[in-house]
């Protein structure tokens, strides 16, 4: 008895599903991505309570946030190889399971190294499949259809971190913080098991040696910045450790601009920084994240640990902010089809630095 189904050729699913297909593959990938989504913006709800649990201060509990991006952003590097050599069906359904027992396991762990081991395997699966909505969008819908499935994907994704902080607050206050690590597994459950019904097998393709060298370095180099980072808060930017590490993540970056140079096939190809726009959109993207992820880390746990609020009250005072962000996305995209994008990217910064010093001015009157 086969307890799997059968695995289709794209044009065998297309002539199952007819027009529909490409909208119920998309679904698969977009319920895939939220599961990522959750897991990436959820935690930071969980940081207070999971130092208390474990008796640590911030700078070692800020280790289960830190692992998971500097996990994500590595596991990026190698998806175009793996998509050749193992297909999109493949790594799809691999990247979810990873993140769906690592969920689990997180969710049973009796020890904080162990928490932040899965939370780093999170970041993994997480990374992996956040390039997979675009490829699918580019590969399922001509050029005329492509923005509204970009608008339909983009909108679920972008609800799913503005809702992920209140429903963590919820989760936290009433089953403790192991329920937050649960919050994905839903998605990544339903996006399993239709993924094996609706994507389609890997077509063969050039492979193409993998970079390891390359990929080795940059772990290296994200591990030493991030604790470059971390100690900055407990030894000063001095201290004969600190400097040390930023020498070390420096000699990294230098080993790895040679070492791209020289390979056949890099993991990050370095000509691609000579085009003008793709590099400022790149500076671009650092300064956002920067913004983004320390807003989302910064406040519920400056809400928990400065101003007394429980955790339902502080995920919910990142609501309006999400919701707002779900709905200005869309705006975004209508504008930068009349007016220049660099303005409206200038404006959007401008505004989102503004935010910043509101809050620490609203902060610094809570605190007297």
């Amino acid at each position: 008895m086969r307890c799997l189904p059968p695995v289709r050729t794209r044009d065998e699913l297309i002539a199952r599903h007819g027009e529909a297909f490409k909208w119920l593959a998309l679904t698969v990938v977009g319920l895939g991505t939220i599961a990522a989504v959750l897991a990436t913006t959820s935690f930071n709800v969980a940081v207070p309570a999971l130092g208390a649990y474990y008796g640590l201060g911030q700078h070692q509990v800020q280790w289960a946030i830190t692992g998971f991006m500097a996990a994500l952003t590595v596991a990026m590097l190698p998806t175009p190889w793996l998509l050749d050599r193992i297909g999109f069906r493949r790594l799809f359904l691999g990247a979810n399971l990873l993140l769906g027992v690592s969920s689990v396991a997180g969710a049973l762990s009796d020890s904080f190294s162990f928490v932040v081991a899965m939370r780093t395997v999170q970041g993994v699966a997480a990374g992996l499949l956040q390039p997979l909505p675009m490829l699918a969008v580019m590969r399922l819908f001509s050029p005329g259809s492509q923005g509204r499935a970009h608008g339909l994907l983009g909108f679920g994704i972008v609800l799913a971190p503005a809702v992920a902080p209140a429903l963590a607050g919820v989760l936290l206050d009433r089953f403790g913080w192991p329920s937050i690590f649960l919050m994905s597994l839903p998605f990544c459950v339903i996006a399993g098991i239709l993924g094996l019904y609706l994507l389609p097998r890997h077509e063969a393709a050039r492979r193409q040696p993998f970079d390891w060298q390359g990929v080795g370095i940059l772990c290296a180099a994200s591990l030493l910045a991030i604790d470059f980072i971390a100690s900055l808060r407990g030894s000063g930017l001095f201290a004969p450790r600190t400097s040390l590490v930023l020498v070390l993540s420096m000699v990294c970056v230098v080993a790895f601009v040679r070492h791209a140079r020289r390979a056949a096939a890099p993991i990050v190809s370095l000509d691609i920084f000579a085009e003008r726009s793709f590099a400022m959109a790149g500076l671009v993207t650092v300064v956002y994240g920067f913004g983004l992820y320390a807003s989302t880390y910064l406040i519920p746990v400056f809400l928990q640990s400065a101003l007394g609020y429980d955790a339902t009250h502080a995920g919910l005072a990142l609501l309006p902010s999400g919701m707002l962000l779900a709905v200005v996305i869309p705006l975004a995209g209508v504008l930068t089809d009349r007016y220049s994008p660099r303005w409206i990217t200038v404006w959007g910064l401008l505004l989102f630095g503004v935010s910043f010093v509101l809050f620490a001015w609203r902060g610094r009157d809570q605190l007297r």
